[in-house]
């Protein structure tokens, strides 16, 4: 259905849990509701089950807010511990091993042992997700190595020291002791059963291995799970700003545009949770304007477009709800494709008792439930990587100067991309990490290098799956613990039948206080991490005074630094959209899913839009067309700023979603060109002004929201929390910015004349 808003049950399992005390159904199931939908089906080989269930989600999508319990029963399919009705089971090699299909091809593995239930695991990843497995291998591998973006749709052969560097992970996780090695056994189990399914079906792939269990936990890291890594591209805007607009004044711009510490931003948990304070920057340096080189720009832009921004998380504690016992709405929408990436596994024996959605190539599940407790993720955005200034010596660009020593840089062979022509995909190396490019410094050549926290340790993640898969959490304290095992940078949500919790994961970089996260760290050597933050320091939460959590990509909690490359923890940010939590006492299972879904089609900027809409208020139009847009846009942001598609026609059924969508960029332009002139392209590059609605389940996320509702709320005189230090709009003259945004709207309106005729009721996205 066209004009589904990303990132709320979009694509992946949207999973509603009711945990109750009330009898159930299966003995060892304590859900009175438990439902999920993964569209558009389980299979990824085509047949009935690779479109079954977009048909309910289709259903579901345009009813909005009106969805009762009978909605839940007919547009979702149960999410039972254990098969239920009629199913088929699979012939495999393993005589002790059951795999049966259920009426929505989902696979019910059930094994004697904890190693048997991974190779049933393996077994149904390599029959459903056979062609995701085949693509995660190569872009895995550099993830894996944090090496330089190549073009994926060309094969990686590996070399020995990629191959070396994935299975030096194995080595620590042994370590680790028993349950490393109980790990490490795990993912030998999967392994076999993806590999004896291939086998059998004469697939004609080559096998997998342990290395590509690595490499689909690095896609998992490097795309979910990591934020930071792009100081070197925003403090050269710094520097820009501050030859345009002078030191002071330059700063204190690039301070408002970075949206670190708005105190007006929402956040997850009530609590504070400082993180990322410094006292100086006596550690930081800053580039020389124009000197980042291509490369650096190349590979920051390459991070930025890859990473993926998912999932909602609707959280209902027990005396918020109807029945007693929380609510828990969730997750993992990751675009809505063919095949979904994700796939439906329902896992017992061995100690195994869960069902969710397993990653391809990573053998638990990640996303799930248990007999008695749920759990989710979304993407924190926390920043635990770090760019580093080498100070350049021996007259050539590969020694570099580190605790007083001048070191030659290391050369990385990572293999070979397949042509024609072939080529080597190669990259230098510090004791930080990859070298990325090169960049000046006062005049002098430095090169920039990056360090990721988690880099050599995804597979290390894996404990806290292993527990959550097996039931080893039995109360909200014990599950903050167990996510705190998780080195990636995550949201976790948590029901069980008495409480809720949050908790944000990640291997938290301490940094030196003379270091500001925002900008490039001098790597010379005085001013390396500290170690990592502990548990406690952590955002967190169990059953908050306001009895509800909501997450969905927003900032953690106050206090928490917004990482160097995420400027979107303003004034407005898309959880807004769920807000309505704290419009009633009581909560039922439908009427928080009826939440979700409407948030799922509204267009955010509905909210952003009404500053723009006081400001024109009482003004007269440029001319007749203009004043009719801007009523039509006022009456789609009351009606909820739907972007539906009803009748299936490829447009949205609003016309004020069409002039949305071709007035917003002029609109944020027009509001910050008056202070940053031209600088507003360079701005676009780091902080893209709009995050539209097609956008494979990022819908919103991040965008210019933020900066034009609270510029344009402090121009009306509105008393504002954390006000920036300019006014943008017409340099802070009221006349000149209802001037700019009129302008605005006429150029919007003229372009979507010159496209679909002069009247604006007619025109549709």
């Amino acid at each position: 259905m066209a004009g589904r808003a990303g990132g709320v049950a979009i694509c992946a399992l949207a999973a509603t849990l009711l945990a109750a005390a009330a009898p159930a159904a299966r003995p060892h199931d304590h859900a009175s509701v438990a439902l999920s939908i993964l569209p558009p089906g389980e299979s990824g080989t085509g047949g009935k089950h690779a479109t079954d269930q977009m048909r309910l989600y289709d259903a579901l999508t345009p009813l909005r807010a009106k969805v009762t319990a009978a909605t839940l029963r007919r547009l979702y399919k149960p999410e039972t511990l254990g098969a239920t009705g009629k199913t088929r089971r699979e012939s495999t090699p393993r005589p002790g091993l059951r795999i049966l299909r259920d009426r929505w091809g989902v696979a019910h593995v059930y094994g004697r042992t904890a190693l048997e239930v991974m190779w049933g695991a393996g077994w149904v990843a390599a029959e459903d997700r056979g062609l995701i497995l085949q693509l995660v291998r190569g872009p895995g591998r550099i993830a894996a190595l944090d090496g330089p973006a190549y073009d994926q749709s060309r094969e990686l052969v590996p070399s020995a020291g990629t191959e070396a560097a994935l299975a030096a992970q194995y080595a620590l996780v042994r370590k680790l002791g028993k349950r490393g090695r109980q790990l490490i056994a795990q993912v030998d189990a999967y392994t076999a059963g993806l590999n004896a399914f291939w086998k059998a079906s004469k697939t004609g792939y080559r096998p997998w291995t342990r290395n590509d269990t690595v490499a689909a936990a690095a896609v998992l890291a490097g795309r979910f799970g990591v934020g930071g890594g792009d100081e070197a591209r925003r403090a050269e805007l710094l520097a820009e700003l501050q030859v345009s607009l002078g030191a002071q004044e330059g700063r204190r711009v690039w301070d408002d545009l970075r949206e670190q510490q708005d105190p007006e931003t929402p956040v997850t948990a009530a609590k504070a949770f400082p993180y990322g304070r410094n006292t100086s920057e006596a550690g930081n340096v800053v580039p020389d304007v124009g000197s980042v080189g291509l490369s650096v720009e190349r590979a920051a832009a390459a991070a930025q477009a890859q990473r993926r921004t998912m999932s909602n998380a609707l959280v209902v504690s027990a005396r918020r709800s109807a029945s007693g016992h929380p609510i828990y709405v969730a997750g993992p929408q990751v675009g809505y494709s063919y095949p979904a990436f994700f796939l439906e596994i329902d896992l017992h024996g061995g100690g195994f008792d869960a069902r969710g959605v397993s990653f391809p190539g990573v053998p638990w599940i990640v996303i799930g439930r248990g007999p008695d407790y749920a759990w989710s993720a979304t993407t924190s955005h926390s920043d635990i990587v770090d760019q580093y200034v080498e100070t350049l010596c021996s007259g050539d660009d590969t020694h570099y100067v580190y605790r007083g020593q001048c070191l030659p840089m290391g050369s990385f062979d990572a293999g070979v991309v397949k042509g024609p022509p072939d080529r080597v995909l190669s990259f230098r190396t510090t004791v930080h990490g990859p070298v990325v490019g090169y960049a000046t410094v006062q005049g002098k050549k430095v090169a920039i290098s990056t360090k990721r926290s988690t880099r050599g340790r995804e597979i290390v993640s894996g404990l806290a799956l292993d527990d959550l898969d097996k039931g080893r959490v039995h109360s909200a304290k014990e599950f903050l613990r167990t996510m705190n095992q998780v080195e990636f940078a995550f949201n976790w949500t948590y029901a069980d039948d008495r409480d809720i919790a949050y908790f944000s994961s990640g291997r938290l970089p301490i940094r030196p206080a003379s270091v500001n996260l925002g900008l490039p760290t001098n790597g010379n050597g005085d001013y390396e991490w500290r170690g990592f933050e502990p548990m406690k320091a952590h955002p967190q939460a169990i059953d908050p005074r306001g009895g509800a959590l909501t997450n969905w990509n927003n900032k953690p909690a106050r206090g928490f630094a917004a990482a160097d490359d995420h400027w979107s923890y303003g004034s407005l940010q898309r959880v807004q959209m769920l807000s309505g939590l704290g419009s009633r006492r009581k909560w039922t299972v439908a009427q928080v899913v009826g939440l979700m879904n409407r948030a799922a089609t509204e267009d955010f900027r509905g909210r952003a839009l009404l500053p723009v809409l006081e400001v024109l208020s009482g003004t007269t139009a440029p001319s007749a067309r203009d004043a009719q847009m801007l009523q039509l846009l006022e009456v789609w942001r009351r009606n909820g700023a739907s972007r539906l598609d009803r009748d299936l026609d490829g447009k949205v059924d609003d016309p004020g979603a069409a002039i949305m969508d071709a007035a917003w960029p002029r609109i944020a332009r027009a509001v910050m060109t008056p202070v940053l002139g031209p600088l507003v392209a360079e701005l676009e590059k780091l902080q893209p002004l709009d995050d539209p609605a097609n956008d494979q389940g990022s819908a919103f996320d991040s965008g210019w929201y933020g900066y034009v509702a609270k510029d344009l709320r402090s121009l009306l005189g509105v008393k504002v929390s954390g006000p920036f230090s300019h006014r943008y709009c017409g340099a802070g003259v009221l006349a000149a910015c209802r001037a700019s945004l009129w302008g605005a709207l006429d150029a919007a309106g003229t372009a979507l004349a010159a496209a679909q005729g002069s009247d604006p009721a007619k025109w549709r996205s």
